[in-house]
Formats: structure tokens, C-alpha cells, sequence
């Protein structure tokens, strides 16, 4: 529970500038919490876990790039934490150099692993001689340019003015129009109430490799009418073959088509993780197929005790 005698401390991807923290400012009454860095995805939902912060905001998924294999894999088997809610920026990069630096003196680019992918061709026609190195973040990288350690890194625009550096080229990528989405955090609680523009998500553990495993975790949610949004396969770490499988979909625990695919995923797999229900960023309204409204299954229920009765 946060003390009501000092502001709520979020912890956040660092240091300072990055896409993560500019994620955070966009939440409603963040700007005047305290922000905490981390230099790991690791780092800032384990301070969570340990009660040093409130809340915390890492990246889940780009557009262009696809899931952020730590931030899932953390979620998925690290001690459990929630979603409480989901922020999609807009992304684009700046190169960011030292004052005075041109394009032809770039001969080495940082940037985080996920942003290279993103300016891949950007880079290959503008400094085909540059070497890329990775950086915990955008924003680390802009600090190791400041530091004179490379040429040039691929970062936010609002990050050149707090390293002291300067803007050789902006709106930089392959694929316009790209977002990334960003989630917050908080330790085990109960899902903030139901929208109707709402999404879930779990994660379902096969307990034995079969023929049609796969399958028995996707009629669950299509006898429904239930859409996933995401669905995505990590290894457990446990061997060859053991898989556990990410899922975003539709809805919210609290409405009945849901609750009934949750039940029925837990009797089908070996084990079925809650990471939360919360309002969809895009304000998208799913379509309730018919049968498939909250009253269906009352209506339905009434008339199974009727007839048992």
C-alpha cells in the first residue's frame, strides 16, 4: 500500500530520456510521482517486487519488432505481478551526436537492441560505415555518446537537450507510424473495474506435449466468441519442448464469457497464470457474438438449476 505522507514512486526502464519514462509522464497523475530508474527490465519489476516503488512501466510489444522477450518472460515465471494498465507511444528516432559532429564522422552508432531493427535501412543508406553497439536503452546510449564513447545513438528527440547533445537527423525508421506498447504495474491486486473496452491477459502452461494441446487452449476462448490479440509461445526453461504460451484477448475477468474461458483453461492445463485485466489503450469495443453476453450465460445457467430442479 502506497504511504499517503510521500508521492507514489514509479519505477521505470533508465536513466533519464528514455521512451519508457516518456511512456510513464503520459499516465495520468504520474508527472508529479517520483520516478525511479532501473537499468534492466529485471531490475525495475524486482525493485517493484520488493516494495522500493508503487508502480512500475516497462515495454511489452513494438509494432515493427513484435514482444520484448524479457518484460514476457519476467511476467510469465518471476514472482507474480499485474497489469493495472497499457500506454501506446508513438515511436521515432533521433540520431544524436556531440555539437559539431556531421554525418560522415559517424563511424559508430548505440542504441537499444530493439531500436536498431526498427532504422535498419535508415542506417544502411545514411552511415553505411557505421558499426551498431547495443545499450541497455536509447537513453544509455545517448549518455555514451555524451561521454564520448561512440559517434552517434538512435534515442528520443527530447533526449538530445538533457545529454547535451545535438539533432543530426530525426523522424528516423523503416516503417512508419510505428508504437510501441508500454504497460504499468503494480503488485497482486484486484483488477481495476471493467470499461467495456477492456483486454486480459494469461499465460497457460501445457502440462504434456500432445496432438491438439495447442488447440484445446484456443477453442476455450472460440466457443466464446472471445478474440485473442496476442498470442505468443516462450520456452519454460524446464527442457526441449516445454512451452508456455502468452495470450492477450478481449474482455475482462469480471465479464462471464471471460471467467468461463479462464475456467476452462485451468481445466485443461497444468497451470494458468492471472497477469490482469485493464482498459485497452486504443479504446477498441470488442463485438459480443450472440450468445456470448453476460445475460446468455445467466439465462443459460437459470435454465440448467430449472431443469435439474
Amino acid at each position: 500500500m502506497t504511504d499517503a505522507s510521500r508521492p507514489e514512486r514509479y519505477a521505470y526502464l533508465g536513466p533519464h530520456g528514455t521512451f519508457t519514462e516518456a511512456a510513464l509522464l503520459s499516465i495520468p497523475g504520474a508527472a508529479e510521482a517520483e520516478h525511479v530508474p532501473y537499468a534492466t527490465v529485471p531490475a525495475v519489476l524486482d525493485a517493484l517486487r520488493r516494495e522500493e516503488v508503487d508502480s512500475a512501466v516497462v515495454a511489452l510489444e513494438n509494432s515493427v519488432e513484435g514482444s520484448v522477450p524479457a518484460t514476457l518472460d519476467e511476467l510469465a515465471t518471476g514472482e507474480l505481478l499485474q497489469i493495472v494498465a497499457e500506454i501506446h507511444l508513438p515511436v521515432s528516432f533521433a540520431l544524436l551526436v556531440r555539437p559539431g559532429t556531421e554525418m560522415a564522422d559517424v563511424k559508430s552508432v548505440a542504441s537499444h537492441p530493439i531500436a536498431q531493427p526498427q532504422c535498419r535501412r535508415w542506417l544502411a543508406g545514411h552511415v553505411p560505415d557505421a558499426e551498431w553497439h547495443a545499450a541497455t536503452s536509447n537513453a544509455e546510449a545517448a549518455q555514451h555518446v555524451a561521454d564520448g564513447h561512440y559517434d552517434a545513438a538512435l534515442a528520443g528527440s527530447f533526449a538530445a537537450a538533457r545529454y547535451g547533445l545535438s539533432v543530426l537527423a530525426e523522424d528516423i525508421h523503416d516503417v512508419a507510424d510505428a508504437v510501441t506498447r508500454f504497460i504499468a504495474l503494480r503488485r497482486p491486486c484486484a483488477p481495476p473495474p471493467p470499461t467495456g473496452t477492456d483486454r486480459t491477459t494469461v499465460v497457460a502452461f501445457i502440462g504434456e506435449d500432445h496432438p491438439g494441446a495447442l488447440l484445446e487452449i484456443l477453442t476455450e476462448f472460440s466457443v466464446r466468441g472471445i478474440n485473442l490479440t496476442l498470442i505468443q509461445s516462450r520456452p519454460t526453461g524446464a527442457g526441449l519442448g516445454s512451452y508456455l504460451f502468452w495470450m492477450d484477448f478481449e474482455g475482462h475477468v469480471a465479464d462471464a464469457r471471460v471467467g468461463e474461458a479462464l475456467m476452462g483453461l485451468r481445466r485443461v492445463c497444468a497451470d494458468v497464470r492471472f497477469v490482469g485485466s485493464y482498459a485497452r489503450a486504443d479504446q477498441v469495443r470488442p463485438e459480443i457474438r450472440r450468445g456470448t453476453h453476460d445475460d446468455d450465460f445467466i439465462e443459460a445457467s437459470t435454465w440448467l438449476e430449472s431443469i435439474r430442479g
